[in-house]
């Protein structure tokens, strides 16, 4: 699987098969987005919540793809009011197949409002994924997040082999939190997001490779706009 990071917490997945999958679309005004990158094509759009860093442009590329949304009952909603005809709504615990790959939501400790016309508006709650792949590897996606206890149990139900994990602080965890997750997941590898787009975003992937100084999971950095074969 090739992966591609477009920065902050979006990311585009394409599969030996050509299938795409955008998790977290966020491209236009996006600070981090890689320039000179080209979408072309997307298949699905893969939510993990409301806020404007990470949904701004699933409306507009859902439209223009025609591609599938998954998101939180009440998100999958709120796109359906914008005009996106191909949502799959879903909720924690639940999981449904769609292309190639199965999508299990899984909890996220964060928030959740719409930004729409000015005002916030109710958005379900925040979520991670997992998501199965037809070779039977693993990743989970934990999206906007801070470290919680039952991260544990996404490693004894799921067992992902790659984790994507935010450790910018301020608005989710940082690389200590970020650490503590590391040691309750146990995946051979982790990329860290949602860092560096904005000053406030103060954790780095060195800080985290420093707090898991012994463990068996490899932090893998990427750059934006750089595919790597996973």
């Amino acid at each position: 699987m090739q992966i591609t990071w477009l920065g902050h917490g979006t990311f585009q997945f394409r599969l030996p098969s050509g299938h795409v999958i955008l998790m977290d679309a966020w491209t236009d005004g996006n600070p981090a987005y890689p320039k000179g990158h080209t979408i072309d094509r997307i298949d699905t759009i893969c939510i993990s919540h409301g806020h404007f860093d990470h949904i701004h442009d699933a409306v507009p590329l859902a439209t223009k793809f025609g591609a599938e949304a998954v998101a939180i009952y009440e998100t999958a909603h709120w796109l359906e009011s914008k005009g996106v005809t191909k949502t799959r709504p879903m909720n924690k615990g639940g999981s449904q197949k769609i292309g190639e790959v199965t999508f299990t939501m899984t909890h996220a400790v964060h928030s959740c409002g719409i930004l729409d016309d000015g005002k916030i508006i109710y958005g379900g709650e925040a979520a991670g994924y997992v998501l199965h792949l037809p070779d039977k590897r693993v990743i989970y996606f934990a999206g906007d997040t801070n470290v919680f206890s039952d991260m544990e149990l996404i490693e004894q139900l799921y067992h992902p082999e790659l984790a994507f994990l935010p450790i910018g602080d301020l608005f989710t965890m940082s690389p200590r939190e970020a650490a503590l997750a590391c040691r309750l997941l146990r995946p051979r590898k982790v990329i860290p997001m949602h860092f560096g787009t904005f000053p406030a975003l103060t954790g780095t992937p060195d800080d985290l490779r420093e707090r898991i100084r012994g463990l068996e999971t490899e932090v893998w950095p990427l750059e934006p706009g750089k595919p790597v074969e996973w």
